[in-house]
């Protein structure tokens, strides 16, 4: 079947002599009100260390103001940045991520990886050599790697090594999962291999429709993989390391949880009670976590992260829905 554009993306910019069928990796970033730092990143996606013929695409998704447009335009129609700008015209982060990749696919007919960072976060020069590396030596069709984080408020105690922040692995090598796109490689086989649109927009607002993505993913058997040197370092303002915003993500963390899971388990048998099951499981295990992580660490916040998990797989079951993309400016 033959892709082709839906007709809520339109393409506003685009490089002079792009040499489309030459390029063998996409890096896709979605952006939205962060034009200052959406420059930041498009600085450090082009400067790579790699011989490796690469394209961006950025995808801005406020088709009103388009703030990151009227910043990045010019680049794009200069040829300084090689690739293209579109306009993901409804609002929300599955949107968003769609319609990067399906306008990667539609343009790029030879490229055999597609790449995605956020635009609050700088790629380290050698971030995207390592993620396609890391790729072809393990035999792996995705590849993660960490986000470090970048703390506005270098005082406040509340954020120390708490799960919110801290990468989900230490090591190169395979992994058994990955739950995040905000620095990952996805092989163009899981693309054309995945249903379309690949992000649910059932977590559009709420955030995780990379980690359903991810599992489905998984469950088809595509292979994993963790890049330690990849490394990206992601602002994180002042209002991220307030006590009530890391509580409401640990809370979404479990909401997210159980959709997933929810959806994993669709066709088991008693799939839908056993996630219930394990979510009280979690529950009444995550009190005991919560001694072992305050004797280890003396924070209150990071030992309580494994209650507020499963206290948010438990609201997932009540309908709670914490869609915190709906408010970007306190997200």
């Amino acid at each position: 079947m033959k892709l082709r554009l839906t007709d809520d993306i339109s393409i506003v910019a685009r490089s002079p002599g792009l040499g489309a069928d030459a390029v063998e990796v996409v890096v896709t970033i979605p952006t939205f009100r962060r034009p200052e730092h959406l420059l930041k990143t498009l600085q450090s996606v082009q400067g790579q260390k790699t011989d490796r013929r690469f394209a961006i695409i950025v995808m801005e998704n406020d088709a009103e103001g388009r703030a990151g447009v009227q910043a990045a335009a010019p680049l794009f129609e200069s040829g300084g940045i090689n690739g293209l700008l579109i306009i993901a015209h409804q609002r929300g982060n599955c949107h968003a991520y769609n319609a990067g990749w399906l306008t990667a696919l539609v343009n790029f007919p030879n490229f055999q990886h597609l790449a995605v960072i956020d635009d609050d976060e700088v790629a380290d020069p050698d971030w995207l050599e390592n993620l396609c590396a890391t790729r072809e030596e393990f035999d792996a069709d995705v590849v993660g790697g960490p986000q470090l984080p970048v703390f506005e408020d270098q005082d406040n105690a509340l954020w120390h090594d708490h799960p919110v922040f801290v990468p989900h692995y230490a090591a190169t090598g395979t992994v058994p999962a990955l739950y995040s796109s905000g620095n990952i490689l996805i092989g163009r086989n899981v693309l054309e291999a995945m249903e379309h649109p690949f992000l649910d927009l059932r977590f559009n607002f709420l955030g995780g429709g990379d980690s359903d993505f991810l599992s489905r993913a998984n469950a088809r058997g595509f292979r994993f993989a963790w890049c330690a040197e990849a490394l990206i370092h992601e602002d994180v303002p002042q209002r991220r390391t307030s006590w009530r915003w890391i509580q409401a993500r640990a809370l979404r963390n479990g909401v997210i949880s159980t959709f997933v899971e929810k959806r994993r388990r669709a066709d088991q048998t008693f799939g839908q009670l056993r996630t219930v099951l394990k979510s009280f499981a979690l529950l009444a295990r995550a009190p005991f976590q919560a001694v072992m992580r305050l004797i280890t660490t003396g924070s209150v916040l990071v030992a309580l992260y494994p209650v507020h998990v499963a206290i948010g797989r438990l609201l997932a079951e009540v309908g709670y829905v914490n869609e915190q993309y709906r408010q970007p400016e306190s997200n």
